[in-house]
């Protein structure tokens, strides 16, 4: 796995992307990481100094693994390009269905039947 910094993790995932574009997946994971070993982090806990986390990033497309670790003060910055090109690669989706609401409750009124209908009581 190669660590990369943000640019250079963007276009690879950028070309991850052309090259399953026919064929294939691209599996992001995301996960917050210190980046240290515990005996680090139990030192600097002990010690009373705080942690800070970061982002760890990972992309796959299960010949070629990439990633990168992003901080709170790029994370603005990053979330926006990896958006953008979220946006730009996920042209194959297919769209959802959906029923129109309106059409079908106008098509029940005009068989005169309705959606709610009250149970007689019983004595």
């Amino acid at each position: 796995m190669v660590l990369l910094q943000l640019d250079p993790f963007l276009n690879e995932l950028t070309s991850m992307f052309e090259k399953s574009k026919e064929k294939g997946s691209v599996w992001v994971t995301l996960k917050r990481s210190s980046l240290k070993s515990k005996l680090q982090k139990r030192k600097l806990s002990s010690a009373g100094e705080s942690i800070e986390y970061r982002c760890l990033i990972r992309a796959t497309d299960a010949k070629k693994t990439i990633s990168t670790s992003v901080g709170a003060k790029d994370h603005q910055r990053f979330q926006a390009s990896y958006a953008t090109i979220l946006k730009a690669h996920m042209t194959a989706l297919k769209k959802r269905e959906r029923k129109d609401r309106k059409k079908s409750t106008e098509a029940e009124k005009k068989e005169g039947t309705s959606t709610t209908t009250a149970k007689p009581k019983k004595l």
